[in-house]
Parts: structure tokens; sequence; C-alpha cells
């Protein structure tokens, strides 16, 4: 029979857990959403999160012409620059990353 021999308990998926519960592990984790990090990119621009467009604008070539690496600038520091800026400027990733944080960019 199918269920015979597959998991513990006799489930193919994994069976019970301790608790008995034959689904336990098959929910997707879904419970309290995660508390993630959503405001390193908006420090690094030194702009609030409800900031507009041409806030963000602003702000990156402000600092830009500063940490620029020909400026004698870090080109590190630059590159997170950069990459704060191409999420936030672009409003499909800054809605991914305010939802998810760097991990879902």
């Amino acid at each position: 029979m199918f269920f015979g021999g597959g998991g513990r308990g006799g489930f193919p998926f994994g069976g019970e857990d301790e608790g008995g519960d034959p689904f336990a592990g098959m929910r997707g984790g879904r419970g309290p959403p995660k508390e993630v990090e959503n405001s390193k990119y908006y420090e690094i621009l030194g702009v609030d999160k409800t900031a507009t467009m041409d806030e963000i604008k602003k702000a990156y070539r402000k600092k830009a012409i500063r940490m620029h690496p020909d400026k004698g600038g870090d080109q590190e520091e630059f590159q997170k620059l950069q990459q704060a800026y191409d999420t936030l400027f672009d409003k499909d990733k800054r809605e991914v990353y305010d939802k998810h944080g760097e991990e879902g960019i």
C-alpha cells in the first residue's frame, strides 16, 4: 500500500510531528511575518523611507560627487551607494526591497 512505508507514521511526506499533526511542515512557513531589514539603503542615501524619486535622485547625486573613487572616495562605499540608488529609484525594486529587504532583491 502507498501509505504503508513512506515516512514516519505511514505518511509519504515525513508523517506526523511529535504532537501528532500529520500536516506538520506542509504549511509553507506561515505565521507572523518576520522582521526584515529594509532601512539600510535609505540610510546609505540619507533619505527617509517616504522620500520621493526627486529626493532620492538629489541625495544620490550629492553623495556620488563626494564619494566617487575619482574624487578620492572608497570604491566599495561608492558601489554600496550605487546599489542603494539603483534599488530605490526603480519603483518595482523599491517595492520588493520595502517588503523583503536585501534578500528580496
